[in-house]
């Protein structure tokens, strides 16, 4: 089953950093955009395994 969340993110100096807003506990960070999406769904898995 697939679900979408909302992902909001801002800059920390020259990092994306983002949080899950349905999922309290899931944040990472990133280079890039793609490369912090990468890593939030890490977040979500290591989560939930």
């Amino acid at each position: 089953m697939r679900r979408n969340f909302t992902l909001e993110y801002w800059m920390d100096d020259d990092w994306y950093v983002g949080r899950l807003k349905e999922i309290p506990g899931v944040f990472s960070q990133g280079e890039s955009l793609y490369e912090l999406e990468e890593n939030i769904k890490d977040a979500y898995i290591l989560l939930n395994a």
